[in-house]
């Protein structure tokens, strides 16, 4: 693809990591060690939601939890690549 095409990525600083779980998900604590992780690395913001508290989060990803979110898309669900993340923020 052509440079001029390419959408520049924005920074990492600039970049949302959301994890979306609950409380009591052994899945979920995983995912959160290596997403603070990589996000205070890169200086990412993290965030967390609780699928029990939001009726629509609970009907998309009950079936997929821990789900990881970059910017409000999808990323991951179950497990979190640590590479992976790192290379989604860094664009």
């Amino acid at each position: 693809m052509s440079p001029l095409l390419r959408r520049k990525s924005p920074e990492p600083a600039a970049r949302t990591v959301t994890l979306v779980g609950k409380p009591g998900c052994h899945l979920c604590d995983e995912a959160r060690e290596v997403i603070v992780r990589v996000a205070a690395e890169l200086g990412a913001t993290f965030e967390e939601k609780d699928i029990t508290r939001d009726e629509e989060l609970y009907r998309r990803y009950w079936e997929q939890i821990p789900v990881t979110l970059v910017d409000g898309r999808q990323h991951d669900f179950w497990r979190v690549d640590e590479n992976r993340l790192r290379k989604a923020l860094s664009g």
